[in-house]
């Protein structure tokens, strides 16, 4: 049993944070967490009401249920603020509701009351050693996860009637469990199906629809989600839920997202597991989009795009591993084949630079200011930049570096920006041309804008927005339409 003894100040005792997670709980999930902003600011806000001793009494810290599309990142949460909390995504008490589909198998949660068979024999999951075992030094905070809540029999809900609501769980014999130092969250994939039924005709689209209406869809999923638990549970249930949170729908910054982790976390691995026998795998920009578009779905969300890196990166790297083709120190580049359908390994030569793992990106602007302040933001994201103050000075770097993508001012000096972007067309026809301008265009570059298919950029703008445009360009987001 936890120490309950009371205080004279009346508060609960703090808990005890590292220093480097206590204010920055925020930042280290979303870098773990990707594409759900609203659901981290949601639970960063419990937590750090549990560090400042003002949680509530007498319950637990919080309760989420989470809902949303399948991959979305619902169990990930609950293991990144594990990780973030107490070093490790094994640090919390996971309950897989899928193993307590009938009635009589809810009872191992609590184990067997005094005088049934086995009664000394049987230990209860949900015990105080447990969920005080999966806290740590660092954070006395315990995270609970009930996986797939919708999957368990129905006793399973009315038993977590008091856990949610007092904090309190009696077991078979008869000892109290006390959740009031813990964060309950509950996942499921009620209203997955028409969520999908929803998303399909828009995913993939929204460089096209305005903010309102990407707005409308996250609304109609909400909607479909309350609804969905309301069918399925009663409304006391319902009522001792602090957030019904419902994911969004990855989109494809979001998976690029998730593939420069992945990729990040196979290294990490060879480093981790060969040691001095490791080696550096490169993998380029083309190479990650390639990924991208064979391992991004609507349905499976990001376990498909991590099954994808596993069969075309990590099951190759380890046939090169086992039969000694790969020396320690050495490079590995992993580029598409030239029919499209596969990638090669390939030892990189001496002397051979690395290939960018982001785009190779050409930026036209007489403004000197303002190139040097994009210059400076998309650099920080690792972008390949090729910088010119003149169409001429353009015209000579785009042939001698083939960027994959130009972001042009429209009133340039010397040339008219759109004029420009046809010259590069022409030459470089699989490059990406963006116009950006602070005024209108002319009637006359609108029109060939329209029929060109270049995109307008009105300043200012973030440096966010333009790399989140090119790389649904590059990807073809909108021709592909995933």
């Amino acid at each position: 049993m936890l120490d309950r003894a009371k205080n004279t100040t009346g508060l609960r005792p703090r808990a005890k944070q590292p220093a480097d997670t206590a204010g920055n709980l925020a930042s280290i999930l979303s870098s773990k967490v990707v594409g759900q902003p609203d659901v981290i600011g949601q639970i960063v806000s419990y937590v750090e009401m549990f560090q400042a001793g003002l949680a509530p009494e007498n319950r637990p810290v919080g309760v989420f249920l989470l809902l949303g599309p399948t991959g979305t990142g619902k169990t990930r949460t609950v293991e990144a603020l594990a990780e973030a909390l107490h070093g490790s995504h094994k640090n919390m008490l996971k309950i897989d509701c899928g193993e307590f589909q009938m009635e009589h198998e809810v009872a191992k949660l609590i184990g067997a009351p005094p005088g049934y068979l086995g009664h000394r024999e049987t230990q209860p999951m949900l015990s105080q050693q447990k969920l005080t075992a999966v806290a740590s030094e660092d954070c006395g905070l315990s995270l609970v996860l009930f996986d797939e809540i919708e999957k368990a029999a129905t006793s399973l809900a009315r038993l977590l009637l008091g856990v949610l609501d007092r904090g309190v769980l009696r077991l078979g014999d008869n000892s109290v469990v006390n959740f009031e130092r813990s964060i309950i969250f509950l996942t499921s994939n009620l209203g997955a199906k028409e969520m999908m039924r929803e998303l399909r005709p828009s995913f993939g689209f929204q460089s096209a629809v305005g903010g309102a209406a990407v707005a409308d869809v996250t609304a109609k999923m909400q909607s479909i989600a309350l609804a969905a638990v309301k069918r399925k549970f009663s409304p006391e249930f319902v009522n001792r839920l602090d957030h019904v949170v419902t994911y969004k729908a990855l989109t494809h910054e979001a998976f690029a997202a998730i593939a420069d982790h992945e990729i990040a976390n196979l290294q990490n691995h060879i480093n981790n597991r060969l040691g001095p026998k490791a080696f550096q795998i490169e993998v380029p920009f083309g190479t990650r989009q390639w990924l991208i578009q064979r391992g991004t779905s609507t349905e499976y969300g990001a376990r498909e795009l991590k099954r994808t890196v596993h069969r075309h990166l990590t099951q190759p790297l380890a046939s090169l591993v086992a039969r000694s083709k790969v020396a320690s120190g050495s490079r590995v580049r992993v580029d598409v084949a030239a029919d499209g359908e596969s990638l090669q390994l390939r030892l990189a030569g001496e002397g051979e630079l690395p290939a960018p793992t982001q785009p190779t990106v050409l930026l036209v602007d007489d403004n000197r200011d303002f190139l040097k302040f994009l210059e400076r933001q998309m650099a920080e994201s690792g972008w390949d930049l090729v910088v010119a103050e003149s169409v001429t000075e353009a015209r000579k770097l785009a042939l001698k570096r083939k960027p994959a993508a130009a972001l042009i001012d429209y009133s340039m000096p010397d040339m008219n920006g759109v004029e420009l972007a046809q010259v590069i067309r022409k030459t470089l026809p699989e490059t990406q041309l963006l116009m950006m301008t602070s005024s209108k265009l002319e009637e006359e570059d609108e029109a060939v804008c329209q029929e060109y298919g270049f995109p307008v950029l009105r300043k200012p703008f973030l440096a966010a927005d333009a790399m989140n445009l090119i790389r649904k360009r590059l990807a073809g987001v909108e021709r592909r339409g995933i």
